[in-house]
């Protein structure tokens, strides 16, 4: 059975391929060598690192300094970046919160112990996403063991409407990105009624979205400063049953604290 380019319900033999992270495919091993991917990667380098100097940018993406500035200065100009005392950072526009940073490589070591244990007590796959501009875009996952599991390809993007945890990043996302991804909503209403409860309960829930026959249940990972990530519990449509879905949230619940809690230390 096929899903969305977000991720695929499949049916395969044994347990899938070793676990692919956005470590794996860093963005300095982009294949086209254009400008546009050049800057590209450029960008890509700082969401991942969080902060970096133009000459460390300039040694891992194995480009000359000045052709590295030129890049940041487009991309400062445009609000994509933003120069910082010893370095360069995202910027205002595609904070990933209100205030709150951090990298994916600090997500994905704080989260794969979590995810790892979310899956041996829940069954299903164990997804961590972040939000980037206006997308949902899924940094880790951790497969379930089941024959017919669901899967969520690592830097794959969804728009911040699709699925439990894209709008569980949404619902906790600065006003200013609410406000653009509502002006844009098809059904305004109904999405902030799935923003408010999101909010009121902690807890997202979607069923057949992004994935058709899949349910997703997710929650965020809040510092003091706003939201970083949400977690997340996908699994067929057949197997999560009522218990299921309550005992997932309480899980990631559980999960988002922990996750928290190593980025605070």
């Amino acid at each position: 059975m096929a899903g969305t380019s977000w991720g695929t319900l499949t049916d395969l033999p044994g347990t899938g391929d070793p676990l692919s992270t956005a470590r794996d495919h860093p963005p300095e091993e982009a294949a086209e060598d254009t400008s546009f991917a050049r800057g590209l990667r450029v960008f890509l380098t700082i969401a991942d690192r969080g902060e970096i100097r133009a000459d460390e940018l300039s040694a891992l993406l194995d480009t000359p300094l000045s052709t590295v500035y030129r890049y940041l200065r487009t991309l400062t100009e445009f609000g994509f970046v933003e120069r910082i005392e010893g370095g360069y950072r995202l910027g205002p526009r595609l904070q990933l919160t209100g205030g709150a940073t951090a990298s994916s490589e600090e997500l994905i070591r704080h989260a794969d112990p979590v995810l790892r244990l979310l899956v041996a007590e829940a069954g299903e796959t164990a997804v961590i996403s972040r939000r980037i501009g206006l997308s949902a875009v899924c940094l880790h996952e951790v497969q379930s063991g089941h024959p017919l599991r669901v899967t969520c390809e690592p830097g794959t993007a969804t728009p911040l409407v699709a699925g439990a945890l894209a709008k569980a990043l949404l619902a906790y996302a600065p006003t200013d990105i609410q406000d653009e991804v509502l002006a844009a909503a098809s059904h305004v209403r109904a999405l902030r009624r799935d923003l408010a409860t999101i909010k009121a309960e902690g807890v997202a829930r979607s069923d057949g979205e992004p994935v058709a026959g899949s349910v997703t249940i997710a929650v965020p990972i809040l510092l003091d400063d706003g939201i970083v990530a949400a977690i997340g519990l996908i699994a067929p449509t057949d197997r999560a049953t009522p218990a299921w879905r309550a005992r997932a949230a309480r899980l990631l619940a559980d999960g988002a604290m922990a996750i928290s809690g190593g980025l605070r230390s």
